[in-house]
C-alpha cells in the first residue's frame, strides 16, 4: 500500500563504459591468493590474508577515500548553494515521511470514531506536507544540478590544461582517444555520481534513520519483527559488492578503448579507403563493440540478481507484518491505524535500502572513471619549467649542443649520440641523412620538446632547462612536413601565434611567402573556412599558411622540417622566394631532401646513426668525396 511515493527506486540500466586491460575481477584474485596460501604452510596466516583481502575488497579499493574527497573540494567554491541544497533535502525528507503516519491517524482519530474534524485536519495535514515536499525536491533538485555541473565544469577545465602542461612524448605515449575519453565519457559517468548519486545517499540515508525512529516509536515488537531482514540485506551488499568490484572499471576501459578505435580510424578515413580496407576496420569495430557488450552484460547480470532479490526481501516483509500486525489488531493489541502506517512505512524503509544499494551501481561507475581520471591527472609532466626558470628576453639565437645523447625509450637505443654543434646566431643549417638519422629529434631537442639524457642545449649560452618554456617557444617557428591547420578561417590561422596581429600585418605575411595569390582567388578570401585540419585546402595551400604563419609570429630560431617534401614544383618556387624572407635575419635549423634548400644553406651537417658524421658549406663537403658527396649524387640523380 503506497499512500505518497517516497524516493522510489528507479531501476535505471547501467551506463554503458568502458576499459584498458584484460580484468580478471577483484573477486578472482582473492580466491587465487587464498588457493596460493592454501597449498603453502601456515593455513592459518593464509586464512587471516584472505580475511584482509575480503574487507579491503568490501571496503573499496585503497586511495578512493583520497580521491572522493579530492572530488568533494570541486565543491568548495559553491559551499553556500551546496548547505542551501542540504536544507532542502532535510525539508524534503521530513515532509516524504509524513505521509504514512497521517494516514494511520486518519484512521484511528477520524475514520473508525467517525470524526470529521479530526479527518479534516489531518488530511489538511497531509496537503502541507505535499506542497513542502514539492517545494523542497524542486529547490533540491535545481540545485544540486547547478552545483554538479558547475563542479564537472571546473573538471574538465582541470583536465585540459594539465593535458596543455604534457610533454609531446607523453601524447606520442598514448592515444589521443584514450584522452578525448578522459575528457567525454569518464566526466559523464561523474556526473551521474556528482548529480544523483550524492542526493540518493543523504536523502535515502536520512529517510532510513528517519523511518527507523518512527517504527520503534509506533511499536516496538512491530519494529523487531521488520529488523529481521537486515542480516539478510548486508550479507546480499556485501556479496553484490566484492562479485561488482572489477566489472564497472572493465566497461569504462573498454569504452576507452571504442573512443579511441573510432577517433583513429576517423581521422585516416582517407587512407582506410584508398586501401579498401573498410571490411577490415568494421570487423576490428565489431570486436571491440561486443567486448564492450560482454563487459556491460557482466553488470547486467549482477544487477538482475540483487535488485530483485532485495524487492522480494521487501515483499516478505509486508507479508509478516501483515500476518503478525493483522493478529496483533485483530486481538485488539495494537490500532488499525498503527498497521496501515507500518505498512507505509515499510515501503519506505526498503525504498532507501534498494536506492542505497543501486546508488552503489553508479558508486562503481563513477569511480572507475575517477580512477583513470586521477591516473591521468597524476601522470606528471616530463618536461616543467624550474622555480627560478630565466626569461631571456628578445634572443639572439645561438644554438650549441654539448655531447648531447638522447634516447625516446631511455632503454639505450640512442637516436642521438655524443652530438656536439654549434650555430652561430642568424645563420641557416641544414640537416641531411637517410631516414632515422637523427635530423628531426635533433630539431625537437632545440624546441625542447624533450630533454636529453645527456649533454646540454643551450640557446644564447643559457641550458634551456634553466629558461622559461613559454619565453623560448613564443621566439620559436616550426613548420611541419604537414602543415597542420585548425578549424577557423585563413586569417585565424595566419594569426594563431600571434592573435592580437592587425589585418594588414596578416596580408603581408601571406604576401611575403607568396600565399596571397591564391587566397585572392577564394570567394572569401582571408575568412575562408579552412575545415577540420585544413581538409578545404590542397597541401601547397596549407603548406604557404603554415609559413605565413610562422613568419607572422617573428621567431628568432626557425626550424623546417621537411617543409617542402609534400608539395608540388610550382609551389615549391613559390615557397622558396617566400624563404629568402622568411629566413632573413633569423637562425635556422633547415631539414631537407631538396638540392635546392640544402644549396642555399650556410652550412650543412649530415647526420649518420645519430651522430654527426661531417658538416662544412656545399662546395667544401662536394670536395671531400665524403657521405654527403654520395647523398647529393643520389639525390642529383633522382631529380635527373
Amino acid at each position: 500500500m503506497r499512500l505518497l511515493p517516497i524516493g522510489r527506486a528507479n531501476h535505471r540500466r547501467p551506463a554503458e563504459v568502458p576499459p584498458e586491460a584484460d580484468p580478471a575481477t577483484q573477486g578472482s584474485q582473492v580466491a587465487e591468493a587464498a588457493e596460493v596460501e592454501g597449498n603453502q604452510p601456515g593455513r592459518l596466516l593464509g586464512t587471516v590474508l584472505l580475511a584482509r583481502d575480503l574487507w579491503r575488497l568490501a571496503r573499496g579499493d585503497g586511495g578512493r577515500g583520497r580521491k572522493l574527497r579530492w572530488m568533494l573540494r570541486l565543491l568548495r567554491p559553491y559551499r553556500g548553494r551546496v548547505a542551501l541544497m542540504f536544507v532542502a533535502l532535510l525539508v524534503a525528507t521530513a515532509a516524504g515521511l509524513a505521509p504514512p503516519y497521517l494516514a494511520g491517524k486518519a484512521i484511528d482519530e477520524g475514520i473508525v470514531p467517525h470524526d470529521m474534524g479530526a479527518l479534516d485536519l489531518v488530511v489538511a495535514a497531509f496537503l502541507v506536507s505535499a506542497a513542502l515536499y514539492w517545494a523542497a525536491s524542486f529547490t533540491q533538485t535545481y540545485l544540486v544540478g547547478w552545483v554538479g555541473q558547475r563542479a564537472l565544469q571546473d573538471l574538465r577545465e582541470r583536465i585540459y590544461v594539465h593535458l596543455q602542461a604534457m610533454s609531446i612524448g607523453f601524447f606520442t605515449r598514448n592515444r589521443p582517444g584514450v584522452l578525448i575519453s578522459r575528457l567525454t565519457n569518464d566526466v559523464s559517468a561523474l556526473d551521474s555520481l556528482v548529480t544523483d548519486g550524492v542526493v540518493t545517499l543523504f536523502s535515502s540515508t536520512l529517510t532510513l534513520l528517519g523511518v527507523v525512529v518512527i517504527l520503534i516509536a509506533l511499536d516496538p515488537a512491530l519494529a523487531l519483527v521488520t529488523f529481521l531482514t537486515f542480516p539478510v540485506l548486508a550479507v546480499g551488499s556485501v556479496a553484490f559488492r566484492i562479485a561488482s568490484a572489477g566489472a564497472y572499471r572493465l566497461t569504462r576501459e573498454r569504452i576507452a578503448e571504442i573512443t579511441a578505435y573510432l577517433q583513429e580510424t576517423l581521422s585516416g578515413v582517407r587512407v582506410v579507403r584508398s586501401f579498401a580496407q573498410e571490411p577490415r576496420h568494421v570487423e576490428r569495430m565489431t570486436e571491440l563493440n561486443e567486448a564492450n557488450r560482454q563487459a556491460n552484460m557482466r553488470t547486467v547480470y549482477l544487477n538482475a540478481s540483487y535488485f530483485p532479490s532485495v524487492e522480494l526481501l521487501s515483499a516478505i516483509g509486508t507479508g509478516v507484518i501483515l500476518l503478525y500486525g493483522g493478529y496483533q489488531a485483530i486481538d485488539g493489541k495494537v490500532a488499525i491505524g498503527i498497521v496501515v502506517a507500518f505498512i507505509g512505512y515499510l515501503q519506505a524503509f526498503f525504498d532507501p535500502i534498494q536506492q542505497i544499494s543501486q546508488l552503489y551501481t553508479t558508486y562503481q561507475q563513477g569511480m572507475a572513471a575517477l580512477d583513470k581520471i586521477f591516473d591521468l591527472l597524476d601522470t606528471e609532466p616530463d618536461l616543467v619549467d624550474r622555480p627560478n626558470a630565466l626569461d631571456p628576453g628578445r634572443i639572439r639565437g645561438e644554438i650549441e649542443l654539448e655531447r648531447v645523447s638522447f634516447s625516446y625509450g631511455g632503454d639505450g637505443e640512442w637516436a642521438l649520440r655524443d652530438v656536439s654543434l654549434h650555430i652561430p646566431a642568424g645563420q641557416t643549417v641544414a640537416l641531411v641523412g637517410e631516414t632515422g638519422a637523427g635530423k628531426s629529434t635533433l630539431a625537437k631537442l632545440v624546441a625542447r620538446f624533450y630533454d636529453p639524457q645527456q649533454g646540454r642545449v643551450l640557446v644564447d649560452g643559457h641550458d634551456l632547462r634553466d629558461l622559461s618554456s613559454h619565453a623560448l617557444r613564443s621566439q620559436l617557428g616550426i613548420v611541419p612536413q604537414e602543415g597542420f591547420l585548425f578549424s577557423g578561417t585563413i586569417r585565424e590561422n595566419i594569426a594563431f601565434g600571434r592573435p592580437g596581429a592587425s589585418a594588414a600585418e596578416i596580408a603581408a605575411a601571406a604576401r611575403a611567402v607568396g600565399a596571397e595569390e591564391f587566397i585572392a582567388r577564394l570567394a572569401d578570401g582571408y575568412e575562408t573556412e579552412v575545415g577540420e585540419r585544413g581538409g578545404h585546402l590542397s597541401a601547397g595551400q596549407r603548406q604557404l599558411i603554415a609559413f605565413a604563419r610562422a613568419l607572422l609570429a617573428e621567431p628568432r630560431i626557425l626550424i623546417l622540417d621537411e617543409a617542402t617534401s609534400n608539395v608540388d614544383v610550382r609551389t615549391e618556387r613559390v615557397i622558396e622566394r617566400g624563404l629568402e624572407r622568411l629566413l632573413l635575419g633569423r637562425t635556422a635549423i633547415v631539414i631537407a631532401h631538396r638540392l635546392s634548400t640544402i644549396r642555399r644553406a650556410g652550412r650543412i651537417v649530415v647526420l649518420e646513426r645519430g651522430r654527426i658524421a661531417e658538416s662544412g658549406t656545399h662546395e667544401e663537403l662536394l670536395a671531400r668525396g665524403g657521405a654527403y658527396a654520395a647523398l647529393y649524387g643520389t639525390w642529383a640523380r633522382a631529380a635527373a
